[in-house]
């Protein structure tokens, strides 16, 4: 496996997104299965892997804690505060940070955090407060290093100064490139490395969703987003079409030409697919070792000018816990 550096931070190229592990885009996975599907990950080479107290909430923690305990110091751990609390909504107060993270602790069965993310930027909390609080834990042993989630370039600079950010984790891909705007070479200035979730598009670049699909409300969230409503899934197919096209020149997959071009925009780049089944292990880390040329990555470009994407990237009510200008 091919590493690279989120910051002064040695991961695999790909990290590991173990949400789905837990259901929010569909039914969670059997336990034992789960576990499999993580620990075989790493033995495969996967180093980073990504998990948030929201996930379940609390169960996928439990889950990724369980799994990784055998090989807790070979990993990257990565969680997540800020974004659920007992008042509800977004809290990003110092003594609700200190709170969850002796709670996630627990959970992930583990005696630090190697990055510990704010899921959410706090309006009501100075950014400054926030980096200032992870800045004690990391004096304490309790984390390693500070991730942003969903952050906006003056965010990240105001909290860098506080306390060196390592990694910003927003959502990015071929049809979700918001971040290009500032936040990316905000983080090319400052030496932060970024990890795009959803670099899939939530399934849908892998070619595998059709238009007519639906999604069941109870366990899968694509069912509140715009993206997903079957008329926006029509609209947006000549992107598909235009993935499985080069995909069958490169012989390879839509997933892996999608993560080969998240992999060839900067190398500080580390993409975190949602790999809930042990055959997607294979097919992603593929993409690791797929070089796209120059003339293939201008083919993607002057495509996707040609194609306008249908549909805001998240349900409304995820939007609107977004306090920035990413959107």
């Amino acid at each position: 496996m091919k590493t690279r550096k989120l910051g002064q931070v040695e991961v695999s190229a790909l990290g590991m997104g173990c949400m789905n592990l837990s259901g929010v885009t569909g039914k969670g996975a059997d336990k034992k299965y789960a576990i499999n599907v993580i620990r075989t990950a790493h033995a495969m080479g996967i180093t980073l892997f990504d998990t948030a107290e929201a996930y379940g909430p609390f169960i996928n923690e439990e889950l990724v804690g369980e799994a990784l305990k055998p090989i807790r110091h070979d990993v990257v751990l990565a969680t997540k505060f800020g974004m659920i609390s007992e008042e509800g909504g977004l809290n990003s107060r110092p003594e609700h940070i200190r709170k969850v993270v002796e709670q996630s602790l627990r959970r992930l069965q583990t005696d630090y955090i190697d990055l510990l993310y704010q899921h959410r930027v706090d309006p009501n909390v100075p950014i400054e407060d926030v980096a200032g609080t992870v800045r004690d834990l990391i004096a304490e042993g309790k984390v390693r290093y500070f991730g942003l989630s969903e952050a906006g370039a003056d965010t990240i600079r105001r909290a860098h100064r506080v306390q060196p950010v390592t990694a910003v984790q927003n959502q990015y891909s071929i049809w979700t490139r918001q971040s290009e705007q500032e936040v990316i070479p905000t983080c090319e200035e400052l030496g932060i490395g970024f990890v795009p979730w959803g670099p899939l598009g939530t399934g849908f670049l892998t070619g595998t969703i059709s238009a007519d699909m639906t999604f069941d409300p109870a366990n899968d969230l694509r069912a509140t987003f715009p993206r997903f409503t079957h008329e926006n899934m029509q609209a947006n197919m000549p992107l598909v079409t235009m993935l499985n096209g080069i995909a069958r020149r490169k012989g390879a997959s839509s997933a892996q030409i999608a993560l080969a071009w998240l992999l060839a925009q900067k190398p500080f780049i580390v993409p975190i697919p949602g790999m809930d089944k042990l055959e997607y292990l294979d097919d992603n880390i593929a993409s690791t070792e797929l070089t796209l040329t120059q003339e293939d990555l201008q083919e993607i470009e002057d495509g996707l000018s040609k194609i306008k994407i249908h549909g805001a990237r998240l349900s409304q009510a995820l939007l609107d816990d977004i306090h920035e200008d990413i959107k």
